[in-house]
Order: structure tokens, then C-alpha cells, then sequence
């Protein structure tokens, strides 16, 4: 897949567990796993906004392109 996600870089960097982000968030453990997994097909601007708002970051800082 050619768009990656750098979201447990992040995470690790904001000192943040995946349960802590989620619930933030208001999406599942398990939802936010796929997201980080790179498995899912497509994200609402809405979850990418509300990550970026939790992480501090841009869209550009947890996701990346790769061919």
C-alpha cells in the first residue's frame, strides 16, 4: 500500500497509549489498530482531524506516501 501511517512514531513522541487516543478520539482500540495497521481503505476528515487536534500534528506528520 502506498500511503503509510506514522501514527505509533507519534504516539510515541506525545507519550500517548492507543487506548488514551481512541477515547480521545471517540473511535474504538480496534478501529484506531486498523488505522495504525496501514489495513484501512480509507479515513473521514473528521477522525484525521481529531487525531492531528489530539497529537499536536499535521496530516502530513502521520501519514506518508510511498510508491
Amino acid at each position: 500500500m502506498p500511503i503509510i501511517t506514522n501514527l505509533d512514531v507519534m504516539l510515541a513522541k506525545r507519550k500517548m497509549s492507543s487506548k488514551e487516543l481512541a477515547e480521545r478520539i471517540g473511535i474504538t482500540v480496534a478501529n484506531l489498530s486498523i488505522l495504525k495497521s496501514g489495513k484501512a481503505k480509507a479515513i473521514r476528515f473528521s477522525t484525521l482531524e481529531a487525531i492531528c487536534r489530539e497529537l499536536e500534528c499535521k496530516p502530513g506528520d502521520i501519514l506518508d506516501f510511498t510508491e
